[in-house]
């Protein structure tokens, strides 16, 4: 039943761009130097207001204000700013509503006004996601009411037309004679207003849904490479009917210095987890190297951005059959050399180690020190006695020590301090998350230098060819690829914005990702650090309640 309900989550419509089920965007930074936190909730329909919670222990300060930016308008169709509310009983607590207009690449920009303040900006993908429904029993109300209102209407022109024009001694039949034709006339006129009227909205209606946000599907098949089995990942683009230019596959850009990042987690048991990087061989055609993962059906979650800073996720499933053992990832070096995978024990039962071959990870709770491979121990710091709740936004910090219990240094994994993927143990929660938030850092920088360099419209003539744009982006790859890790790490660092660390802690011996739970439940957090030039995988299992 697991099973079932893991693929009817993946391949149903319910997939909400850069997330899956998960629709709120999370921030952690500073606007200035002013540390905070904020929670967007999206609407489901555009036009819509979405919810902005904004979280802050800083003093002095005098307000907060926050309005939408949107990639193609510009700062010059920006409307001006709504204040953020306190929210009553909690201090630091601000929350308001901002309408979003235009569906595409949109940010919140928080504006912090006070000693220290600053400005803080927030990727949001404007999409409408869903098309509402009336109610049955408002709908027959509303049925009723204007079955009677055109009764009204015809008969009100009835009788104007056969007593308002005829002398009071006319005979009866002739008021009658007069009276029913007025009747005619308006129910023809009226019957053709409003078969008009539907037609109308019926055309609209059906423009909306035509044009309603829906995930691109793909392929992933197995084929045969030069270095053995590889996963090959074909996307669909046919079902792309709106945000053509946003949404075009040729302008994908590298985030994190990958133009693509693609995990596997094992349907079901969510015991095995790759976290792969796969090149481009054509515009909607990628490939990696397979890892000798076990058999079994695995969901695929492809994350993107592109050009314009609007970043989605794109499922799959796949039936891998491989037949060699299992190995751990020292054994495997082919493909990227950020490729990860390990094994860990299966969710919400007993630690069940693979048939053979590779170390099993025993997945760690709040507050209890997780052994690692390295012989390092990460610590997530959540007081156990302390319910998760839905909704709720945290912070999830993870303290790292050496094996003799001492703080150990966190190296930077593509540019962060960490990687963190959740999953809901039903399939229907999926979120890449950063320290940052769980938005795209490509995104918020593609954002950020747009509004730097233009203020006004984007021109869709005046942006490059798609061919010429990509074969430019794959040369930046292949010159970014060539260069040391350290190299690499300085790029990738200076274009990331980085939370203040917790001054409770030794510098770089802890990172955090903001996060809220979107529903009560089992889920499993798999965490991806780098120590002493390798990388440290982890994974920790969550309860969640309403």
């Amino acid at each position: 039943m697991r099973k079932f309900l893991l693929l009817l989550a993946i391949l149903c419509p319910s997939i909400l761009l850069a997330h899956i089920g998960s629709p709120g965007v999370t921030f952690e930074g500073n606007a200035g130097s002013i540390p905070l936190m904020v929670l967007i909730i999206p609407p489901q329909v555009i036009p819509g207001t979405a919810t902005v919670d904004i979280y802050t222990d800083a003093d002095k300060i005098q307000s907060i204000f926050a309005k939408p930016v949107y990639w193609a308008i510009g700062m010059q169709g920006t409307p001006q700013a709504d204040q953020m509310m306190p929210v009553p009983g909690e201090p630091g607590h601000y929350r308001g509503n901002i309408w979003l207009m235009d569906p595409g690449t949109s940010a919140i920009e928080v504006d912090v006004q006070g000693t220290g303040g600053g400005k803080a900006m927030v990727p949001v993908m404007a999409v409408s996601t869903v098309q509402r429904k009336m109610d049955a029993s408002l709908g027959w109300t509303l049925v009723g009411l204007a079955v009677l209102l055109v009764g009204l209407m015809i008969t009100i022109i009835g009788a104007s037309v056969s007593d308002s024009v005829l002398a009071s001694t006319a005979d009866a039949a002739a008021v009658r004679k007069k009276r029913w034709r007025g009747i005619i006339a308006s129910a023809i006129f009226l019957g053709l207003l409003l078969y008009g009227g539907k037609s109308w909205w019926d055309d609209w209606a059906g423009h909306y849904q035509r044009y309603m946000y829906r995930p691109f599907k793909a392929t992933t098949t197995i084929v045969p490479g030069t270095e053995g089995r590889e996963l090959q990942f074909v996307v669909d683009t046919t079902r792309l009917r709106t945000l053509a230019v946003t949404r075009n596959m040729s302008y994908i850009i590298p985030d994190h210095g990958k133009l693509m990042h693609m995990f596997l987690v094992r349907a079901g048991s969510l015991d095995v987890f790759a976290h792969l990087h796969p090149t481009r061989k054509d515009s909607v055609t990628f490939t990696t190297p397979l890892p000798p993962l076990p058999q079994g059906r695995y969901l695929v979650f492809a994350d993107v951005t592109r050009l314009s800073g609007f970043s989605e996720t794109i499922p799959d499933t796949i039936d891998i059959d491989n037949k060699a053992t299992p190995v751990s990832l020292a054994s495997d070096q082919r493909g990227d050399s950020d490729d990860t995978y390990f094994f860990t024990n299966a969710v919400s039962r007993p630690a069940t180690p693979l048939d053979s071959g590779p170390e099993v990870l025993i997945c760690g709770k709040p507050g209890v020190r997780l052994p690692l491979s390295d012989g390092s121990m990460l610590t997530w710091e959540h007081d156990p006695s302390t319910k998760l709740q839905a909704n709720t936004l945290y912070s999830l910090k993870f303290n790292l020590q050496d094996d003799q219990g001492k703080p150990a240094t966190i190296e930077p994994y593509m540019g962060m301090p960490g990687h963190a993927v959740i999953m809901k143990d039903d399939g229907t929660v999926y979120i890449h998350l950063h320290p940052v938030g769980s938005y795209s850092m490509a995104s918020q920088n593609t954002l950020k230098d747009r509004f730097e360099k233009q203020a006004g419209r984007i021109e869709v003539k005046n942006l490059p060819r798609t061919a010429a744009f990509r074969d430019s982006i794959d040369q930046v790859i292949a010159k970014f690829n060539s260069m040391s890790q350290a190299e690499r790490d300085t790029i990738l660092m200076a274009a990331m914005q980085h939370p203040t660390l917790d001054p409770s802690h030794p510098q770089h011996s802890m990172v955090s990702f903001p996060y809220a739970f979107p529903s009560a439940g089992h889920y499993r957090i798999w965490i991806q650090m780098k120590r002493n030039g390798k990388i440290v995988n982890s994974a920790f299992d969550a309860d969640v309640v309403e």
